[in-house]
């Protein structure tokens, strides 16, 4: 196995493949609003099952269909994309529920405090040392998260779940011994008979199969609003510096934002007035710091 170059230049066609990632994760919201219905469980069963197909299908062009084949005959791999489907599941749940009940300020936020959270667990688990001004990044987050709590008087679990199982997803996903859109389809391959099984047991109490098949039409779509933004921005990174993607990651939170505000009228209220620009401010800091540090590391 060859070890990649590590990308010091970024691709037009990279960009574009990551911005429509990101716009289109920008945009999920008002997606699943059309399908605050439907029960999130079935939700997530039915963007598992349809969302096989589509990565199917691409593998099959790519000619990478051995590389998943191959997996599922490895053991460790099968039990290391189990722990890593299992993370990406229960984060999709906790997203579809805060939509659905006007939590999608809450989402933004855990999102907006992914990376930060990233680093801080590259500097636990993998004693990666920080600049200063990363450790100020994440005391910032730390102060946000606290006067969230305080002012409704319970952790912002919705944005600590998202922000905790996407980080430690992102994590295990590094080693993962398999390419990222193969990595996918192995995932929602081991997630498959559970989805399959729990729509069997829904039978007809389910929407897929309510008179006028504008639920079933969602349900189907959600397969492509899943699989399709994860590849394209796995295809993206791979012609894109990390600090380009540290800063296009930023757009999908920000839509969110915006979206939750200003199309679903979900309440800013004061606290949150305090905390997202001390989230704003830390993520400033975290993008300067890792730009020089790319900067640094061009030869």
């Amino acid at each position: 196995m060859t070890t990649p170059t590590p990308q010091t230049g970024d691709t037009a066609t990279g960009f574009a493949y990551a911005v429509g990632a990101y716009l289109m994760w920008g945009f999920l919201p008002l997606y699943m609003k059309a399908m605050d219905h439907i029960p999130p469980p079935e939700i997530i069963a039915h963007r598992i099952l349809w969302s096989v197909p589509i990565a199917g299908l691409i593998l099959v062009v790519l000619g990478r269909t051995g590389d998943v084949l191959g997996a599922l005959r490895n053991r460790r791999m099968v039990g290391m994309a189990a722990v890593t489907a299992a993370l990406i599941s229960v984060n999709w749940g906790v997203y579809v529920w805060a939509i659905a009940n006007d939590r999608a300020l809450d989402a933004a936020l855990g999102y907006y405090i992914n990376p930060l959270f990233s680093v801080a667990l590259g500097a636990i688990m993998l004693r990666e040392k920080l600049a200063a001004t990363q450790w100020i990044a994440v005391g910032l987050a730390g102060v946000a998260v606290a006067i969230l709590t305080v002012a409704a008087g319970v952790l912002p679990w919705v944005a600590l779940v998202l922000m905790t199982t996407f980080g430690i997803y992102g994590f295990l996903r590094k080693t993962l011994p398999i390419g990222p859109n193969q990595g996918f389809l192995l995932e929602v391959l081991l997630l498959c008979p559970l989805a399959l099984a729990y729509i069997l047991w829904l039978g007809g109490d389910g929407h897929f199969t309510k008179p006028g098949g504008w639920d079933g039409l969602l349900l189907i779509g959600s397969g492509a609003v899943t699989a399709i933004p994860l590849m394209l921005y796995a295809n993206g990174a791979k012609g894109l510096r990390l600090s380009t993607i540290g800063i296009l990651q930023y757009i999908a939170p920000t839509m969110i934002l915006l979206i939750a505000v200003f199309v679903f009228h979900e309440p800013f209220g004061l606290a949150r007035a305090i905390a997202f620009p001390l989230i704003w401010a830390a993520l400033i800091l975290y993008t300067i710091s890792m730009i020089r540090t790319a900067r640094a590391n061009i030869p």
